[in-house]
């Protein structure tokens, strides 16, 4: 393995390097900050969602753990905490998400309604119509998004050409590859997409899951009544049962239309009336969130085992290799619903409405999966001539794992990882169509719920309850492996162009 060059002084440190060079660093942290400012709502929302995940997640396992060894004490006192600085988690995301910002609903609104049979509208962005006040609000959102993702990449070439200490690394060439991967690009973009949709759902719908899925009737409507030729206000639950899409007569309100209450629908609605694109946004959220959580808590065990299994060896990997294939051998979906059953009144399935007991199942069921596809590489450079090196010197297992093997097993890692994320959404969809108590708690949205919701009407003219909800799990799915296989390529140039058997090991539900 060719070693990093360097072209500072070893003793140099990060400050004295920006200290010497401050100007294309402050350039660049002057765009971020504005960047920032522009949505800090939004951003702080997302990121105190992701904070909140993690605090239960922590809470969780130690809850777990104290009930094993029969601490109830300690167990109720860990449920506690978790309540205490979730609901303040909770309590600062509300506060961040109500912060004006430029992208907002209220700065660029589109729900209006018109003022008489021949216009104009009203309380629309410009007086313009609500579908392209909305896909104004929609197209800077996503731009904006989009700059901010390559600008945070740019901060990355900018710390490589002005401040790492080395000249030059393995994680160059990657980079360079994967920037000439077009089916890796693909996945990247596709990824960025639906993190948009997780980021700022709420601003991206012509409605918010509050008003138009969770608590329609807390909530009014402002519309042009052509039969009564005047204006008129009805609770948005009315609305939404007067806007059905049941396939049958005029119970059908399209993708791109609008219903009878001056309301724009770019997906349509669903079976009792509710916005889909609204829907399918909240949706994307809690699905990013749990498949992240799942993911990385899975290629946490996987990675760490594989470690272990391959430095130690002998009954230690045999043991870890009975305990994967008694895992796999069970259907994967068949133990989600026997875990799903035997945890339904825990407090752990009230949390992320469901979510958060789902992603520790798809966790703890699917890291053999990931294990399996490490192993073989954490026991080839556990046999490499650096690691006897540095065991010889005295160096403690922990910190020769840490250094010198995951280092080498972190590509592998993320190749695996990024299929078996889809495998992740596609389960989690198929228990929110199976109902029945699994899957995501109404009336949080969930993908599979809308498949399910539209299965009696594909055929029909409300075609697109079920068919729109499926190709964006399609599409997420897809671009996911193909970060996968653009990741493998990256990482060993002679993959590119070979057989899939790596995306088959990707493991789904």
């Amino acid at each position: 393995m060719e070693e990093p060059t360097s072209r500072f002084d070893e003793d140099s440190t990060l400050r004295s390097r920006l200290e010497a060079d401050p100007e294309p660093a402050l350039r660049w942290a002057a765009v971020m900050a504005a960047l920032a400012l522009v949505q800090i709502g939004s951003l702080l929302g997302g990121l105190l969602s992701i904070l909140d995940a993690a605090v239960v997640g922590v809470t969780a396992i130690f809850d777990v753990l104290f009930g094993l060894v029969g601490l109830t004490g300690a167990s109720a006192a860990v449920v506690d905490v978790q309540s205490a600085l979730s609901g303040a988690v909770t309590t600062a995301r509300d506060a961040a998400e109500g912060l004006p910002t430029l992208l907002s609903r209220e700065t660029i609104p589109n729900q209006g309604h018109l003022a008489s049979a021949d216009g104009p509208w009203v309380d629309t962005f410009l007086g313009l119509e609500p579908a392209l006040a909305w896909a104004v609000r929609v197209l800077l959102i996503v731009g904006y998004s989009l700059f901010t993702f390559y600008w945070l990449f740019r901060g990355w070439l900018v710390f490589r050409a002005h401040y790492r200490q080395a000249d030059w690394t393995p994680t160059d060439d990657m980079i360079d590859r994967l920037r000439d991967h077009r089916w890796g690009q693909f996945g990247i973009f596709v990824l960025a997409l639906f993190l948009i949709m997780a980021l700022f759902g709420p601003a991206l719908g012509p409605t918010t899951v509050s008003q138009n899925i969770v608590s329609p009737y807390s909530h009014e409507v402002t519309y042009f009544n052509a039969d009564a030729g005047a204006v008129e206000t009805v609770a948005a639950g009315d609305a939404n049962f007067n806007s059905k899409s049941k396939g049958a007569g005029d119970q059908n309100v399209g993708p791109m239309t609008y219903d009878n209450f001056n309301r724009f629908h770019p997906f349509g609605t669903l079976p009792n009336g509710r916005d889909l694109f609204t829907f399918m946004m909240g949706g994307a959220r809690i699905t990013l969130i749990v498949a992240g959580l799942a993911i990385g808590l899975s290629a946490l065990i996987a990675g760490g085992l594989a470690m272990v299994s391959a430095f130690y060896g002998g009954n230690i990997d045999l043991t870890l290799l009975t305990t994967a294939d008694g895992i796999v051998s069970v259907p994967r979906l068949l133990l989600l619903i026997m875990i799903s059953a035997i945890f339904a009144n825990h407090w752990l399935a009230g949390v992320l409405d469901g979510g958060f007991l789902l992603a520790l199942i798809f966790a703890f069921t699917g890291w053999p999966f990931l294990w399996r596809a490490v192993r073989g590489p954490a026991l080839q450079v556990a046999q490499e001539e650096w690691v006897d090196a540095a065991e010889s010197f005295g160096q403690p297992p922990r910190t020769i794992m840490r250094k010198h093997m995951f280092p080498y097993i972190t590509g592998y890692l993320l190749v695996y990882a990024s299929m078996s994320t889809g495998g992740i959404i596609v389960g989690l969809a198929a228990l929110s169509f199976l109902g029945n108590g699994l899957g995501i708690t109404p009336p949080t949205p969930a993908w599979g719920r809308a498949v399910s919701l539209g299965q009696s009407y594909v055929s029909g003219p409300s075609w697109h309850i079920s068919f729109i909800p499926g190709a964006m799990i399609v599409v997420l799915v897809t671009g996911l492996n193909a970060l996968g296989d653009g990741i493998r390529d990256a990482i060993d140039p002679e993959s590119a162009g070979g057989d899939d058997d790596e995306a088959a090991a990707g493991g789904g539900a």
